[in-house]
Formats: structure tokens, sequence, C-alpha cells
């Protein structure tokens, strides 16, 4: 079956056709592309592909009412429109491309992918805010977690690739096999894998919480918020709109053109500029931190994972995570680090941890989740 995989970003739309053995069929990219009714270029790419069996599309978030792919109808496209302001930045992008994919490829059967999905299987500990029951109970108030799809395929493909290289065998067997995955780039989450299975994420109720990104601030004193709120004048729509859009990277460096972009920020850092500086800190502290507190959520670590943009192209970030990571047994070679192209291993000699770099390819787990619930739906 050929799958098309339609991923809305946060000002892009990326679809990919992938055949039955998952090669790579057709591409196309738009960037910007911010929710707008169907472009020329999108209508011609869809009428010129053809033989697609089924569409996959990736969405950020299901919230409690979507653990598993799903099969989408118009409940379903409008529940999903309604979960928008817990993901302002995607979901309503999401639903634009749902829709009018929709329109183009009516009798096609398509399916949501959710990037909350894979941690809904957090142990309560993991998941639950402390806060009143009655909160939590009346507005469904839990950790979500998210960059499920990318975190699912880069454990499993962790995974795999410990296992080739140990010749079929690994020191634990899949089940124990302990990974933390950083997925790191615009957004950013860190997430413990135990056994394929997601225990604990640094993103929560939205993807606002954990490390600091491109715009986002990460953990923030909620009593700081409350208190800009109630003695700094800040008004609600202007607070959101800074956390959203102008805090993370971009607020620490306030680079011109207000850029969060981590390269535009290390070279800043590089030619003496004390914001940058302090923004890269702040990153890589965190960063750090977050990885450790994964690990002791699996009481160990036999893995540690660098995927996404910053992930998979920064070796620098890469080397500078280790360095901070030494007391749990990471540790990179230095040539391997710098030439790895693709999926790599970039462990030094003798580290207990394997440290690997996995190229980011959610279209293949949302590929594979589409199958799975087509074959469900028949059998």
């Amino acid at each position: 079956m050929r799958v098309l995989v339609v991923n809305t970003g946060s000002s892009s739309l990326k679809l990919r056709l992938l055949g039955p053995d998952n090669q790579l069929d057709a591409t196309l990219d738009l960037d910007p592309w911010h929710g707008e009714t169907a472009s020329r270029e999108l209508v011609t790419f869809v009428d010129q592909i053809g033989g697609v069996g089924a569409v996959g599309h990736r969405v950020v978030h299901g919230g409690t009412g979507f653990t598993g792919a799903t099969l989408i109808d118009d409940g379903v496209v409008k529940t999903l429109a309604a979960l928008s302001d817990l993901a302002p930045l995607h979901q309503t992008r999401a639903v634009a491309a749902i829709e009018i994919v929709r329109e183009l490829l009516p009798d096609v059967p398509a399916v949501a992918c959710f990037d909350t999905a894979f941690h809904a299987t957090l142990p309560p500990a993991a998941a639950t805010y402390a806060l009143p029951a009655a909160w939590r109970e009346r507005f469904g108030l839990r950790r979500f977690g998210f960059h499920g799809l990318s975190h699912a395929y880069a454990s499993h493909r962790a995974a795999e690739m410990l296992s080739l290289a140990a010749g079929g065998s690994v020191a634990r067997t899949p089940e124990r096999l302990r990974v933390v995955v950083c997925h790191l780039g615009a957004g950013a989450s860190v997430t413990a894998v135990h056994g394929g299975r997601s225990v604990d994420t640094t993103m929560g109720f939205t993807p606002m919480e954990g490390l600091v990104m491109a715009t986002r601030p990460g953990n923030i004193d909620p009593g700081l918020l409350i208190w800009l709120l109630q003695r700094g004048g800040l008004r609600l729509d202007e607070l959101a709109e800074r956390l959203e859009h102008g805090a993370g990277l971009a607020g620490l460096a306030e680079l011109r053109g207000n850029s969060g972009d981590l390269r535009d920020v290390r070279l800043a850092a590089e030619a003496g500029d004390p914001r940058a500086r302090l923004a890269l800190d702040v990153y890589m502290h965190r960063l750090r931190r977050e990885t450790a507190a994964m690990a002791a959520a699996m009481d160990g670590l036999d893995a540690l994972v660098f995927t996404g943009g910053v992930g998979e192209h920064q070796p620098a970030v890469r080397a500078e995570a280790a360095a901070g990571l030494g007391f749990l047994g990471v540790r990179v070679d230095y040539g391997r680090n710098t030439d790895a192209q693709g999926d790599a291993d970039i462990t030094a000699e003798g580290a207990p941890v394997r440290t690997l770099v996995i190229t980011a390819r959610e279209d293949l787990e949302v590929a594979r989740q589409v199958r799975a619930r087509l074959a469900s739906a028949r059998s």
C-alpha cells in the first residue's frame, strides 16, 4: 500500500509518498505554509502522484480521547479543532491540511497519528500534575507529552541499530532497553523510553513545558507568570504571545530579527555577544539537566539518541551535552561525532552508554501506524 504522509509544522507543510516497501516515491515541501486553502502546487502534486492507498496525518495533540491512530471522519475533525488552544502553532494547520487533502482525495481512507499518543503509557507518577483532583478531573489536566512520532521512531531505530551492531543481540533485551531520545529542533523535548514505552518526557499539558526552545521558554515558575499579570501590568494576551513567540533562545539572545535559531545564537556567542553566550549556556544547562532526569526515571541508561534538526546537524550540541553526562557513562568520539551523517554511532571507545545520531523519520512512523490501523479495521 502506498501511503501519503502529511506533516504540518508550525509554518510548513511536508508531503511524503511512501511505497509498499517504504521507498520514497514523491515529495512536496511548502514553506512557508500557514493553513491556507489548497495551492496550485499542492493540487498538482496530488493529481500527479496517483495510486494513493491511504493518507496519514501527523497531528500534534490528541487530548485524552485519542491515544492511538484513528480513522478520520467529520466528528474526529471537529474534536481535533476543539483542541487547537492546547497547541496553537500546529493544531489549526493540521486540521486545515486534513480538510484540504480530504477534498482532494475524497475516496481514500485517512488516518490521524498523534504526537501525544506515544506518551499515553506514562505512569501516573509521571503524568499527573500536583493540582487539586477536582481541577484535574474537570479539565482533563495531565502531562500529555509531544514529538511522540519522532520519539517512537528514534527509539525503535536505536534498538535496531544496537542489535545489528551486536550481531543480533544487545546487552539488554528490547523489553529492558533504556533509551533517552533528545528531539532537538525549534521545538525540543527529551523522552525516557523503557522497553519501547514512554515512561517520562519533558513536555507536558502543552508543548511549552520542558527544554529551552527557539521561541518557547520551557520550564518556568508559574508564580512568576502570576506576578507578571498581577504586578507587572502585562495583559494575558500579551503574556501568551511572548511566551509562544518571543521567549526561549529568541528572548534570551535578542538577536536582530528575533531569531531563535540556535545556529545564529552560537555564531553571535562566538563573536562575543554576552546575551547570546548566556542563551547558549542556559540551553545546554537545561538539556543536560533534563536528559539526566530522564535517565533517573528509568534507573539508568543504555543509549542516548540525538534526532531532529539540531540533534542531527549540530555536533557541538551533542559534544557539549555529552560532556556534562559523563557520570552516566556517556562519552562521544570526537571524529565520529564531527563526521556523523545520517544514522550513526558516535560512541567513544569503551563508553558503557551508546550515543547515536538518528535521522528523524516521522513519515515512516506515520506510515507504519496507518497500515496497522487499516489492517485492524479490516480484521
